[in-house]
């Protein structure tokens, strides 16, 4: 058995149609959307009769992808989003950009807020966290060459 790559990441949010037009202005391409149902879907997630809306986005270089969930039913059972940085369990995704002050000024007019503030680390990188589409945190990443 080997590992062959990771496939996506999965957030789940209220306003599916929102979150789509937040990561296209991030630069992430829709590859499809579709409604996920039947017996054989709560069988993988353990969550019978569930009813799903997705959308999964691809970033430019083709190599990662995030699926974007939105529940019709079960109603969703428990609310991350306003977690700090030092939460267990996963938090954030993590996006590499050519230009971090260009992308948070994109994002600001989507309604991103910065959590922090943009930080240098060495001469490698500037880096920075943002609370995007319905308070996710998202970081962001220009590498310094």
């Amino acid at each position: 058995m080997a590992l062959k790559r990771m496939d996506n990441v999965g957030i789940v949010v209220e306003d599916l149609g929102g979150a789509i037009d937040f990561f296209r202005e991030l630069g992430l391409a829709l590859e499809g959307r579709a409604t996920i149902e039947g017996e054989w879907a709560g069988r993988v997630t353990g969550l019978a009769g569930q009813r799903v809306e997705i959308a999964m986005m691809r970033t430019p270089d083709g190599h990662s992808r995030l699926e974007l969930s939105r529940f019709l039913s079960p109603p969703v059972a428990a609310d991350h989003r306003t977690a700090p940085v030092n939460a267990l369990g996963y938090l954030r995704v993590m996006f590499a950009v050519d230009g971090i002050d260009e992308t948070l000024e994109k994002l600001r007019n989507r309604g991103a807020q910065l959590v922090g503030e943009v930080v240098q680390y060495k001469d490698a990188y500037r880096l920075c966290y943002i609370r995007g589409p319905e308070g996710l945190l998202i970081g962001l990443a220009q590498e310094l060459s």
